[in-house]
């Protein structure tokens, strides 16, 4: 019998994913298209405009970067970016990238939804791509690029809750925005499958899934903000938090790290790889990890070879658009037993009989 874990009702932000996604690429990690790219890409601009959270923020716009990145060194392509540092750029950015003469065109985040969508309408013979969100209604020339994380996020809740010593696990959130409280949503549904598996009772501190409510540090930026959430959710006994939030995980990283006995959970990227988290290696358990990198290159390829198509890329478990990170250094913490039951979940996602749901996927 399949297995749905979801809420009961579905908001108007996931009926409209609903309307606009299509089957996701087998191979996402593969360019596709035919004909010689790298000549191609000698004549092709890819261009991209971060959201306020800039390029070096170890999370999704700094992974949007690899990937444009990548077509330049592997497709010859040019390139361009626009950095934001204020939500008041979006569409001046744009702007800029529209009368540069860009071939395509990636907007990194939620945030830039109406501005790309705005864009789109005004220059209907630009290609854009925008990550983590669709524009309403769909545009001919607007291709989102979409991650059901709610799926990795699951496996990481049900790992959270087994190696948590205090029975209470945390996760909050930067801002209530549907790529960010999917994660949430998939953490809270892995710690209600580990406890059903178990006879367990781990609490999820910071999050309600079925009242879609729970903490936010209420900004993407550091500044104290993340340290005082994590502070607060450590001293009610977390000790496995999932922030989703940015580079504001560096200050759970701190606070955890200065508190003791208290795991992080990465997000986007594999946070143990991150040269800016070195000194926290020994605190980050996992990371549950999004295909941006490989989305946004495979676009550019299929661009540069004249197949440019606004049908949604969706990422998921079965084509490893999303992912759980290794367990790094703390592989002994996790007994092998629910190393073995976490890999059964992930074929189970795969297969269909047990489908993750959230109000925000794709």
């Amino acid at each position: 019998m399949k297995k749905i874990i979801r809420v009961a009702a579905l908001g108007g932000a996931v009926a409209l994913a609903l309307a606009a996604c299509g089957s996701a690429p087998d191979e996402p990690g593969e360019a596709t298209g035919g004909g010689d790219s790298t000549a191609a890409g000698a004549d092709f601009t890819g261009c991209m405009v971060s959201d306020f959270g800039g390029f070096d923020d170890n999370s999704f716009n700094q992974s949007g970067l690899a990937g444009l990145e990548r077509a330049e060194t592997e497709l010859g392509i040019g390139t361009k970016t626009a950095e934001s540092t204020d939500a008041g750029q979006y569409t001046t950015n744009i702007d800029s990238m529209v009368q540069a003469g860009c071939d395509l065109i990636i907007t990194v985040g939620f945030n830039l939804a109406d501005a790309t969508a705005a864009s789109a309408d005004a220059d209907p013979d630009q290609h854009f791509a925008l990550i983590d969100s669709g524009v309403d209604p769909a545009r001919d020339n607007v291709k989102p690029l979409l991650f059901n994380t709610q799926e990795a996020a699951f496996l990481a809740g049900y790992v959270a809750a087994a190696v948590s010593q205090t029975g209470k696990v945390a996760t909050f959130g930067g801002m209530q925005f549907p790529s960010v409280t999917i994660f949430m949503d998939g953490f809270y549904d892995g710690v209600q499958q580990y406890n059903e598996d178990n006879g367990a009772a781990v609490e999820v501190l910071g999050w309600d899934k079925d009242a879609q409510a729970g903490t936010f540090a209420e900004t993407f930026e550091l500044g104290g903000q993340g340290t005082a959430v994590s502070e607060a959710l450590i001293a009610q006994g977390a000790d496995v938090i999932l922030p989703v939030a940015g580079p504001v995980a560096e200050e759970t990283l701190a606070a955890a790290q200065a508190a003791g006995n208290v795991y992080v959970i990465g997000v986007d990227s594999d946070a143990f790889e991150q040269p800016k988290y070195a000194q926290y290696q020994g605190i980050i358990l996992t990371s549950v990890l999004k295909g941006i990198s490989s989305a946004v290159f495979d676009t550019i390829a299929s661009t540069v070879d004249g197949s440019f198509s606004s049908e949604p890329y969706v990422g998921t478990l079965e084509n490893d658009g999303v992912g759980l990170a290794p367990f790094h250094d703390l592989e002994s913490s996790v007994p092998a037993d629910v190393v073995t039951k976490v890999d059964e979940l992930r074929q189970q996602i795969v297969s269909g009989d047990l489908v993750v749901e959230s109000p925000s996927q794709n």
